[in-house]
């Protein structure tokens, strides 16, 4: 890839620093590039004591093609006994829509009130190709029978909080049902998008992903309808 980009007459040629002096600018991550010029002028991987960023060099080692530094830190990451992680692709879709519910709220022993309250409603779609992460990811929302879990790389989900306005009976009698995370013993509720897809997050970066786009508001992470995580 870098003879490529440096090579004449080639349509990938890198950006020309425009303050001049013959500057290059390549959108890659600074300080792994050491690493990777020290490969091809040592042809051989020297990395500090306890350098804990393999991952990010193997995705850079990816962009740039250089095989044989792939191979290297696949070695390195055996000798460690760390499993290399294989490339996979996560995806999260999450989306809402509100529910006007009108129901019948007793206010005395003879006396009924017709009512009504917002539901909103969460149905999200998760895909991935790594069957681990996938599992995780089943666990860390409960699923654990066929009514919400599909099989193959993906799974969907729904479900909606009951306002506290919304009597439980009416809630049951709607089929609605909630959305629970954590531990067995510290159960959390998902009450929406935010705390969704900070689970979706934490359960990524625990499995060597990495984010590699947000939809529709790179700013707003967790207030966004699309997550796609990919790991080299």
């Amino acid at each position: 890839m870098l003879g490529a980009m440096f090579r004449a007459g080639t349509p990938m040629t890198p950006k020309l620093n425009p303050e001049g002096g013959g500057h290059y600018f390549i959108d890659r991550d600074g300080k792994a590039f050491r690493h990777i010029l020290n490969f091809l002028r040592l042809g051989r991987l020297d990395l500090p004591l306890g350098y804990g960023e393999t991952a990010l060099l193997r995705a850079e080692a990816d962009f740039y093609q250089i095989r044989p530094l792939l191979d290297a830190l696949r070695e390195l990451e055996a000798s460690r006994g760390t499993p290399a992680h294989t490339a996979a692709l996560l995806h999260a879709d999450v989306d809402s829509s509100p529910r006007l519910v009108h129901f019948s709220a007793r206010r005395g022993p003879h006396h009924y009130e017709l009512s009504s309250v917002q539901v909103d409603t969460f149905r999200a779609n998760l895909f991935c190709t790594d069957p681990e992460c996938l599992g995780a990811l089943r666990a860390r929302f409960g699923v654990t029978n066929e009514d919400r879990a599909e099989g193959g790389p993906h799974f969907r989900l729904e479900w909606a909080p009951r306002p506290a306005e919304l009597p439980e009976v009416e809630y049951r009698r709607l089929g609605l049902q909630p959305l629970w995370t954590g531990a067995p013993g510290e159960p959390r509720e998902v009450v929406g998008t935010p705390s969704f897809l900070e689970e979706v997050l934490r359960v990524a970066l625990e499995h060597g992903f990495r984010l590699d786009s947000v939809f529709p508001d790179p700013e707003d992470l967790l207030n966004s309808r699309s997550l796609r995580f990919v790991r080299h």
